[in-house]
């Protein structure tokens, strides 16, 4: 979740998020201040600055008067509630309203003043005082932030040309390179004639057109040129490419501003989606942690074409990595994720490694080659009453893949270990609840006997992730319905892909080993609200579509839950991640435990069972006919 916005909301307003109060004082006392130094500039004005004694007096004897009218004229006008630095012309008319507003009530007081009556030039000098002086503090922030600070800035930023821009495009590529993140400096437009050459927009010239442009950038010293697409012939680009390749000047293209409007041309306002629903503050992440971790270091990514894993890759290229490596069994996915990873074109290098975490030589041919820094174990069998008729699959995968991957770690003496967990490790009810369980036990118990930082990272239900109940219900909708929910008390906790990726990597610059990090979910939210919250959203009637319980599913319970009851909360550095003192596990008694898990694997599914049951105490297959709501089954 970006924190720009609220950033530049807060910048804009002058009041701040939680300091509210204050801002709006600040900018009411300036206000004030101006009122009285336009009425004192007035009177100094119509007396050519000698104000007689007896003016003297009927100006310090109507001053409350005078504020006592304006003051409340711009607070209903909504002045006081902003000082932005994005003032535009219909802030410049509303001020001129307000002002003319409080001419005319002052002037009909005036009528009623016996003792003291203010000079008529007095009156009309005030409203045009207040005019200049706020229209000129105002538009003072804007131009600090247009012309000052991209001057300020200009060493950061490259020198661009732009080319084939209408009007349209030419004024918003004006106002876009006042923003803070915009790279280019526009130095000037090229049309594909000269009719115009000369004349200003925005401040900024048209120097020529595209036939000389080579010389028009080594004269504007610039490196980049900005294409609008569609506004040049195929020819015309192809033409442009050349001469722009031989000159050594980066071309690249942006869509024009019409791209981003409808058909109609009308702005495209979003709406509302699920996640706006269940969005929280966002993260704000420790990124010089994040970037001494990574910077210069080979990663390995388990899962890395999962809905996580893929993610965690996507935020992994904001940091300057050396290698990242996508380990991924599924080749479809594998595929997927490494081409949309390459066209971010980051200087890392992406290596695709096509394999299981369960194959042991892959794995350990794998890191003998990259000898990564940190492993990021993603890679899981997630799909829990898909797991509930295969508990075999369940454990090899979730169990022996990230065991084996934990030993490997240890082995060629990999920094950091992250294994990603899920809030069904606690009490579980299901195959995929307790493999993971077992699997988290290792990877903690493996914390105790090596110098690798193992770190357990526990969290819910992510939102929108492969399998997940939002595009299920959502294709349900596409379809007419109904929905299928199986109980009505059914909740979940969950979070955003994007959230619960970057607690993922802050969880690994976190962790000292031997963590347990849990993300703050926040609070679980019932599925059958969800459900309804999805046909709205869809812009149907809630109850358009029928809602249909089918009973509970194996393995899964009414609630989930994200401690154990003798774990203890530790709150961390983070104030999204807590910490949960787990019951100390030995290495040695687990690994003999899993060997005999072992030869269980490939048999019958209810003597495996009875193994997970001994293994795990808190495991127990759930017993339909209970009314207990912790046992029950989705």
């Amino acid at each position: 979740m970006d924190t720009s916005s609220n950033r530049s909301s807060t910048e804009d307003t002058g009041i701040a998020k939680g300091n509210r109060p204050l801002g709006f004082l600040s900018v009411a006392i300036l206000h004030v201040v101006i009122f009285v130094f336009a009425y004192w500039t007035a009177y100094l004005l119509r007396f050519d600055f000698n104000i007689p004694p007896d003016f003297w007096k009927v100006f310090l004897a109507t001053l409350p008067v005078v504020l006592m009218i304006k003051v409340p004229i711009f607070f209903a006008t909504s002045h006081f509630h902003s000082w932005t630095r994005h003032i535009a012309f219909a802030d410049l008319v509303s001020l001129a309203i307000a002002a003319f507003s409080g001419l005319i009530c002052l002037g009909i007081v005036n009528l009623f003043l016996v003792e003291y009556f203010i000079p008529r030039a007095v009156l009309l000098l005030d409203c045009a005082g207040t005019i200049l002086c706020l229209g000129f503090f105002r538009s003072s922030w804007r131009l600090i932030n247009e012309h000052a600070l991209p001057i300020a800035n200009r060493k950061q930023r490259s020198r661009a040309l732009l080319v084939g821009a209408d009007i349209s495009d030419k004024i918003f590529a004006q106002r876009l390179q006042t923003h803070g993140n915009f790279p280019f400096k526009i130095c000037g437009f090229l049309d594909r004639d000269t009719k115009d050459q000369g004349r200003f927009i925005g401040g900024i010239p048209i120097l020529g057109s595209t036939t000389n442009l080579v010389n028009i950038a080594k004269k504007q010293r610039a490196n980049d040129i900005i294409i609008v697409a569609g506004s040049l012939t195929g020819k015309e680009l192809r033409e442009l490419m050349e001469s722009c390749e031989k000159a050594e000047l980066n071309l690249k293209i942006i869509p024009p501003l019409t791209h981003l409007l409808d058909g109609d041309n009308s702005i495209p306002v979003k709406s509302i989606e699920i996640s706006d629903l269940l969005r929280r503050d966002p993260i704000e992440l420790d990124l010089s942690a994040l970037r001494n971790l990574f910077e210069g270091t080979t990663v390995f990514v388990t899962g890395a074409g999962g809905s996580i894993g893929s993610e965690i890759c996507r935020q992994l290229l904001a940091f300057p990595l050396d290698t990242l490596v996508l380990i991924e069994r599924s080749e479809a996915a594998l595929f997927n994720i490494e081409v949309e990873l390459r066209t971010m074109k980051k200087s890392c290098r992406i290596v695709n490694a096509l394999g299981d975490v369960t194959d042991e030589g892959r794995m350990r041919r794998l890191l003998e080659k990259y000898r990564p820094a940190v492993i990021l174990h993603v890679a899981a069998h997630k799909h829990v009453p898909m797991l509930e008729m295969h508990p075999g699959e369940a454990v090899k995968n979730n169990v022996f893949g990230t065991a084996q991957m934990a030993n490997l770690a240890d082995e060629y003496k990999v920094s950091h270990f992250v294994y990603i967990s899920t809030d069904k490790v606690v009490n579980p009810t299901s195959v995929m609840g307790v493999s993971k369980h077992i699997a988290e036990d290792y990877v903690h118990a493996m914390s105790r006997e090596s110098s690798t930082k193992f770190v357990v990272v526990r969290f819910g239900n992510v939102l929108g992730s492969a399998g997940s109940v939002v595009p299920f219900f959502q294709e349900q909708i596409r379809r007419g319905g109904p929905i299928t929910v199986t109980h009505p008390e059914m909740k979940r906790f969950f979070m955003a892909i994007p959230e619960a990726s970057q607690l993922v990597l802050q969880a690994a610059a976190m962790g000292k080993g031997g963590e347990i990090f849990v993300l703050d979910m926040g609070e679980q939210i019932k599925i059958v609200d969800l459900a309804r919250d999805l046909i709205r959203l869809s812009g149907l009637p809630s109850n358009s579509i029928e809602i249909v319980f089918t009973g509970v599913r194996p393995g899964e319970k009414l609630y989930e839950e994200l401690y154990f009851d003798d774990e203890v909360r530790v709150p961390t550095g983070h104030p999204k991640l807590h910490s949960a003192l787990h019951r100390p596990i030995q290495l040695a008694e687990l690994r003999k435990t899993l060997e005999d898990l072992r030869g269980l694997l490939d048999g019958e599914p209810e003597l495996l069972l009875v193994r997970l049951k001994d293994i795990v105490e808190e495991f127990h297959v759930p017993d339909y006919s209970s009314t207990d709501p912790k046992l029950a089954d989705v």
